[in-house]
């Protein structure tokens, strides 16, 4: 069994697309995941699945809550061995005059083209940073992430994938979960 962790873009913001995370869970049990468990109400889960392919189980459990509630969600797939990835190549760790609590991470779908990248280079991002590491982004928002141009709606734009961020305690937070299962 491989530990996967599943990352929802856009529930539960301002009362819009509400998921119950006891509603999400039950999706992915009849999915046949195991140990299903959630992370805050912004849709994390973190299950181990016999399916080797993190694309088609974003597929399923996308098209299963469109069955069960109406309305697509995009969802992004990692292994625990990919997050572990993530966590390791955060650029702006080793820069100490960068506070944690202004990093987040940006997951995406697909990595992005040169050609796209380059477009959001050119974006005036005022104090903002960010770095690309294969299919993840890692920002600096020291103004605060709600201030930033870098939304994930700015990011799918110039990049043409899907992304969808989480601050990086819940990023370090889902991959301690993922070593207790």
């Amino acid at each position: 069994m491989t530990t996967y962790i599943s990352i929802l873009r856009g529930i539960n913001v301002s009362g819009h697309r509400m998921i119950k995370m006891e509603a999400l869970k039950k999706i992915c049990t009849d999915l046949n995941f195991t140990n299903v468990q959630t992370y805050i109400q912004s849709g994390n889960i973190i299950f181990q699945s016999k399916m080797t392919d993190s694309k088609k189980i974003s597929e399923t459990i996308t098209k299963n809550i469109a069955k069960v509630f109406d309305f697509d969600v995009p969802v992004i797939t990692l292994t625990q061995t990919e997050l572990e990835t993530v966590i390791n190549s955060n650029p702006f760790l080793n820069d100490k005059s960068k506070n944690p609590a202004f990093l987040h991470v940006t997951f995406l779908s697909d990595k992005p083209v040169k050609q796209n990248i380059e477009q959001l280079r050119h974006v005036d991002l005022k104090n903002d940073n960010f770095e690309i590491v294969d299919k993840a982004i890692y920002l600096y928002c020291p103004d605060s992430y709600s201030k930033s141009k870098l939304t994930n709606s700015l990011l799918e734009t110039k990049l043409k994938v899907t992304a969808t961020t989480r601050n990086w305690k819940t990023t370090n937070e889902l991959f301690k979960m993922t070593t207790k299962l």
